[in-house]
């Protein structure tokens, strides 16, 4: 449910970032049922915890079976951290990293890496930023000195500030024009505020990145990208005696700056009272995009494995209620979810489509009747599907160096318990009817949730208003 961290920075700058700025890993695919059983029992390599000399922390997982290998750099700080005024700081940030370090150009720098056969990408989240290396092992020496430019030596070139910034000024304004994205950024806008982190895209918005400097993103970079605000994640191929000199030559020479800024703190934000529904113009528009919900919880909430079981037999599997109800029953929409989006400040529980316009209404009543649906308690066998589920697909998640490199940066970023790879399967099968009741009741209170529908107001304002599903207020892109 929350498994799904680190986001290449150039995702981070399309649509789907624009609207929600989720980065850290994400969920694996669960298109189809598992078959019913025992789950295995996960063996997984052990962590080997090391730290370079400048006291920089290296995890080291060895995976053998091919001859690659991934050198992960996470910093704790992400878009949460952004300066009031200067929402997307971070983001832009990480997104200079990769164009132009030590005495390279982007150009020659893409150019170095792609000879190797390797990938060097870099990315931001609401928590986190990073720097991802994958290089064949043969490689690793001729790659390692790339990755330690891009963390340590970043120029930010003028031309290359002025060409992105005219690249996320572009892409904000294309999210005026995808409905999709655009029924994200205004339901995370309707839940949190303007003044409120979380109510703006991680990108930001187009005042701030016009008007970000070449001074802001080196400001950013000095006070956050220090190693004793980072970490290092080596998953392949290699053993801590072949690596830790390796990363000694190359990330050694990173030294801490100034004291760290003080960790920001975000203001809880306050639910709706009663349920509100917020329409958007999308004149033409042959579909409505709908986004239902509230602020969910953090990612230290208690009840994570209840809502993760929850979760799944709502909207987070094919095989859910909304998917089947939407998608398979009725045909309104070629596809239906939820999610609780885990942030170490409680981000936003939603359900989501993109429906058939003229049935609008008709697919408001159905999100809401299994929404409602969930406070009801559960069929034994429907239980079990979810627990399988979930129980069944978490192993494959660390079946490549990549997978288990994000399954690392969760535990880094959350400060989760090293326990928790182990604890998991139990932990699901031991979820039990009246736990996922108890959380529906408590965190499904539909009479409170805001909605959000972006379509052509001309065929969707009168239904919904003659529905009487909520108090109708209009929004303006």
């Amino acid at each position: 449910m929350t498994r799904r961290f680190l986001t290449c920075a150039a995702a981070t700058v399309a649509a789907v970032a624009l609207a929600t700025g989720a980065p850290l890993a994400q969920q694996p695919d669960r298109s189809k049922a598992p078959v019913p059983g025992a789950a295995p029992a996960l063996k997984l390599p052990p962590i080997q915890k090391r730290a370079l000399a400048n006291g920089l922390p290296v995890w080291i997982v060895e995976m053998h079976e091919v001859p690659v290998v991934d050198v992960t750099v996470i910093v704790k700080a992400g878009a949460a951290a952004d300066p009031v005024g200067k929402y997307g700081l971070a983001s832009f940030t990480s997104a200079m990293l990769d164009e132009g370090a030590g005495s390279r150009g982007a150009l020659e720098l893409a150019d170095a890496v792609e000879f190797l056969g390797a990938s060097l990408s870099t990315g931001s989240s609401f928590d986190a930023s990073s720097i991802q290396l994958h290089t064949p092992v043969s490689k690793l020496d001729e790659a390692l000195p790339l990755l330690a430019e891009v963390t340590i030596r970043p120029t930010f070139p003028a031309e290359e500030i002025e060409r992105m910034r005219k690249n996320r000024l572009t892409s904000l304004l294309q999210t005026r024009d995808d409905a999709s994205a655009l029924a994200s950024a205004a339901f995370a806008r309707v839940l949190y505020g303007p003044r409120h982190r979380f109510g703006t895209p991680a990108i930001g918005n187009d005042a701030s990145n016009g008007e970000m400097t070449g001074d802001d993103l080196r400001g950013f970079y000095a006070a956050q990208y220090q190693p004793r605000n980072a970490h290092v994640l080596v998953v392949g191929d290699v053993t801590p005696d072949d690596i830790m000199p390796r990363l000694e030559k190359t990330l050694g020479a990173w030294k801490n700056g100034a004291a760290l800024p003080p960790v920001v703190t975000l203001p809880a934000a306050t639910q709706h009272g009663a349920r509100q529904i917020y329409l958007v113009d999308k004149p033409g528009s042959a579909q409505a995009q709908i986004r239902i919900g509230w602020i969910g919880v953090g990612r230290d909430t208690a009840d994570y494995y209840p809502l993760d079981v929850m979760n799944t037999i709502l909207g987070g599997s094919f095989t859910s209620r909304l998917n089947q109800n939407l998608r398979e029953q009725h045909g309104y929409a070629y596809g239906a979810g939820s999610r609780f989006d885990m942030r170490k400040a409680p981000g936003p529980f939603s359900a989501s489509a993109g429906v058939q316009i003229d049935k609008t209404v008709e697919s408001l009543r159905e999100f809401f009747k299994e929404l409602d649906g969930m406070r009801t308690p559960i069929p034994a066998g429907e239980l079990e599907r979810a627990k399988n589920l979930e129980a069944l697909g978490f192993p494959g998640t660390f079946e490549t160096t990549s997978g288990m490199a994000g399954n690392l940066a969760e535990l880094v970023v959350y400060n989760l318990p090293e326990s928790f790879f182990n604890e998991y399967v139990p932990r699901i099968q031991a979820v039990t009817a009246a736990d996922v009741e108890r959380v529906a009741k408590q965190y499904l209170q539909t009479d409170r949730f805001a909605v959000v529908v972006v379509g052509d107001l001309k065929v969707i304002e009168k239904p919904i208003r003659d529905a009487n599903l909520g108090q109708v207020r209009i929004l303006t892109v």
